[in-house]
């Protein structure tokens, strides 16, 4: 019995990596919302089997970055309006909460972590990707550093559903520049112990986001309805590429 369970969780980590591949490459819209996903096409560029390409789209539809459509296969979810306001209104609240959370129990050691994360921040500024990245890291150790492990694990799992909205309201250098800032406000009230202002400067930060990133979704909208598209993705063989096990 021992040896089937521990094969079994085995060969569940080919489609998990597979998943965790295609979903960093559709946050960051290297496969463009509403593009196809054959699993012909990604079994050959991966080099696995169509039931482990079947697995991991599966995987991604529970995430909800894929839509599986019976007898048309899968395609990458398309951005809603209504979902990224209700994502974000309840991530407002978990991470002011854990940010709340982290000021209580602040140390040196809290300080430190949180002081590095910034600067990486202020290096990938000029970045959009590269910063919605290091934005994503920052928000993770919040949430570790809050010493709440249910807490941490609601912002964990809704890193994967929010991820390509929050990468929208980072698009421009002026809101990653006004980002940066309130980033330094939060990591300032975190030291000094101040739980309501950090708790307050966290969900200014999620709000923020939120407006700039509705910004951006009604500008796609506006290009599409004119007939120009904002940009396509490109084919999954080119913009996920395998690792070497």
């Amino acid at each position: 019995m021992d040896a089937i369970t521990i094969g079994s969780a085995l060969t569940r980590t080919l489609p998990l990596q597979l998943a965790d591949r295609l979903a960093a490459a559709i946050i960051e819209e290297q496969l463009a919302p509403g593009e196809r996903l054959k699993e012909v096409d990604l079994g050959r560029s991966f080099g696995v089997s169509r039931a482990t390409v079947r697995e991991a789209l599966r995987l991604l539809e529970q995430r909800c970055l894929v839509t599986i459509v019976p007898q048309r296969g899968a395609q990458v979810t398309k951005l809603e309006r209504r979902e990224l306001e209700d994502l974000f209104e309840i991530r407002a609240v978990l991470l002011g909460l854990a940010s709340k959370r982290v000021a209580r129990i602040h140390s040196p050691a809290t300080g430190a972590v949180l002081s590095a994360g910034l600067a990486k921040l202020k290096a990938a500024v000029d970045d959009g990707t590269t910063y919605a990245r290091a934005s994503a890291d920052l928000v993770a150790e919040v949430a570790r550093l809050s010493g709440n492990l249910q807490l941490a694990a609601y912002v964990a799992d809704f890193a994967l559903r929010i991820g390509r909205y929050a990468r929208l309201g980072l698009a421009t250098p002026e809101r990653r520049a006004r980002s940066l800032a309130t980033w330094g406000r939060l990591v300032r009230a975190i030291a000094a112990g101040d739980e309501e202002k950090a708790e307050a400067l966290h969900r200014q930060l999620s709000t923020e986001n939120l407006v700039a990133a509705l910004a951006e979704l009604k500008r796609r909208e506006r290009l599409a309805h004119a007939g120009r598209p904002p940009g396509r993705g490109r084919s999954p063989a080119r913009a996920v590429r395998p690792e070497a096990p």
